[in-house]
């Protein structure tokens, strides 16, 4: 999995910090920032991260050997 966040979209609302900690972080009071090929175990936490995000600055890209093979 790959998780890409608009940072200019993104306004710090903190959402995906409650829901998946282990992936994304806020340093200060606005500063995001987040592991972008979290473990595949996170998945849900991190739908859920990105679904509660109110502006929508969270996309996911599934990494799976399907999609690579059809990439080859």
């Amino acid at each position: 999995m790959r998780i890409v966040v608009d940072l200019n979209r993104c306004q710090g609302y903190a959402q995906c910090v409650y829901l998946a900690h282990e992936v994304f972080k806020l340093n200060g009071t606005e500063s995001l920032t987040y592991d972008p090929n979290p473990d595949d175990a996170r998945r849900l936490q991190v739908e859920r991260a990105a679904a509660a995000c109110p502006v929508r600055a969270i996309m996911i890209d599934r990494l799976d050997g399907a999609e690579r093979g059809a990439a080859s």
